[in-house]
């Protein structure tokens, strides 16, 4: 079952009791454009989440630069936005998908069954000419009982034994070449990747704003196995969630993200990294 709604099914849905709708907008280097964003105007009766304060915790000397949040905080969020085990969850960004997919790999994580991403985000939605409102809704809070999925989490020692030769699991790298590649690095201390990681760049499965079909991205992993365990990574644990939702839409069944990814990597100085 695909993980992505169109525009149009969501203004068939949208004013239905258990429809719960999450803005996730946000632009790196300017934490606070996504909120002004969402204040300015919204799909009606989202809630705002933000990627650092809601969607990740607080950056240490190791973990990466977007670890998990406290998931006691996240669950409170959750709750907060009248969000309980049978709502159907409906998250989008502006179109890039990689904030819309951290917000669902995490309510994935908790177990949540019915939550996908707006194929297309905000910036399909306006093209549809779809309601618009600068309401900040209020809800009254729900219970939630999570049920974590630990199995979707590509631990660091699952990485280093694949780093060292020990492991065959295929490891994705999902930043660019140029970063794969360690051409260029803006972000972390080394460029490079980690040692056995192959590239896929999460952008090739995103075309305007739109995740590629089954077919089209059954070919770019035509070299894996789908019963196989793949751990995916990027940066920071965000933009490798395309790639990992890429690949559920593939059929791939065993699929995990690495979330503290190459910025916890390198924050260990006898972690090795290549170039090529």
């Amino acid at each position: 079952m695909s993980v992505l709604v169109e525009v149009d099914w969501l203004m068939d849905h949208i004013h239905d009791g258990d429809i719960r709708v999450i803005d996730c907008r946000f632009t790196l280097g300017n934490p606070g454009e996504g909120r002004e964003r969402y204040n300015h105007s919204h799909i009606p009766g989202a809630v705002f989440f933000d990627l650092e304060k809601d969607l990740s915790g607080f950056a240490k000397k190791h973990g990466g630069r977007h670890p998990l949040p406290n998931m006691k905080n996240f669950l409170r969020k959750v709750e907060d936005a009248g969000i309980d085990n049978q709502s159907t969850i409906v998250i989008y960004d502006e179109k890039e998908g990689a904030f819309a997919g951290r917000c669902w790999w995490l309510f994935h994580y908790i177990g949540h069954e019915n939550v996908y991403v707006l194929n297309g985000g905000f910036a399909a939605w306006k093209e549809a000419s779809g309601e618009r409102e600068s309401t900040v809704p209020m809800y009254p809070p729900r219970s939630y009982r999570p049920n974590f999925k630990e199995d979707i989490i590509g631990t660091l020692q699952e990485v280093k034994e694949i780093a060292n030769g020990e492991r065959n699991t295929p490891l994705i790298d999902s930043r660019s070449t140029e970063r794969f590649k360690g051409l260029e690095e803006p972000i972390d201390r080394i460029p490079g990747h980690i040692p056995g990681a192959i590239n896929h760049p999460w952008t090739d499965g995103v075309k305007e704003g739109y995740f590629l079909g089954q077919n089209e991205q059954n070919k770019r992993f035509k070299e894996l196995k789908k019963e196989d365990p793949i751990i995916v990574y990027c940066g920071s644990g965000v933009t490798a969630t395309p790639n990992f939702i890429a690949l559920k839409e593939a059929g791939f069944t065993n699929v995990k993200l690495y979330v503290g990814s190459y910025s916890d990597w390198v924050s260990y100085e006898d972690h090795k990294v290549e170039k090529e």
